[in-house]
């Protein structure tokens, strides 16, 4: 593994075409081999696309390695698809390292990035809904795992998801 620097800074709406293009590329190399392609043909359009309202809340971010954007991620203290926020409790969102910088330190990177910038606004428990692939390192940043539940997407739309969550 090389380890290498990355800088982070709030995405931006000008961002979306370089967000879009990463999430497509990280999505649909690195999820292959745990989801069949019945799932992942459902299920692309909706995660390989930039959400502007997560970019919009400012907590959305670029991950930059060598002066190229090479992950993004963000977190919310609503849940995904909505529902009330808990006290001391966020939910990461929409990660993703570009498939070519994988195990590079991109993504334990951003993944202390944001759990510190969670902790900085009070937030005592993180939880995220991951992938099959993802799970591995979620485990190896302390995330606990729950049992795989199959998540509606849009009606239609599934996808197998594994809740973690993480005390800080």
């Amino acid at each position: 593994m090389t380890a290498r620097v990355v800088t982070f800074r709030p995405a931006e709406m000008q961002d979306i075409p370089a967000l879009d293009d990463l999430l497509t590329r990280s999505y649909s190399r690195l999820l292959r081999a745990d989801y069949p392609p019945s799932v992942m043909v459902t299920v692309m359009p909706l995660l390989a696309r930039a959400q502007p309202a997560l970019i919009r809340s400012g907590r959305y971010y670029g991950a930059f390695a060598a002066g190229r954007l090479a992950g993004c991620g963000g977190w919310t203290f609503a849940p995904p698809g909505g529902g009330p926020a808990r006290p001391g409790e966020a939910h990461l969102r929409h990660v993703a390292v570009d498939p070519d910088m994988v195990r590079q330190g991109v993504g334990g990177g951003l993944l202390r990035f944001l759990l510190d910038d969670m902790s900085g606004q009070g937030v005592g428990r993180v939880h995220a809904a991951a992938t099959r692939t993802a799970v591995p390192f979620y485990r190896a940043g302390g995330f606990a795992a729950g049992a795989e539940v199959v998540a509606t997407l849009r009606p239609g739309i599934e996808m197998p998801l594994v809740p973690m969550v993480l005390d800080l």
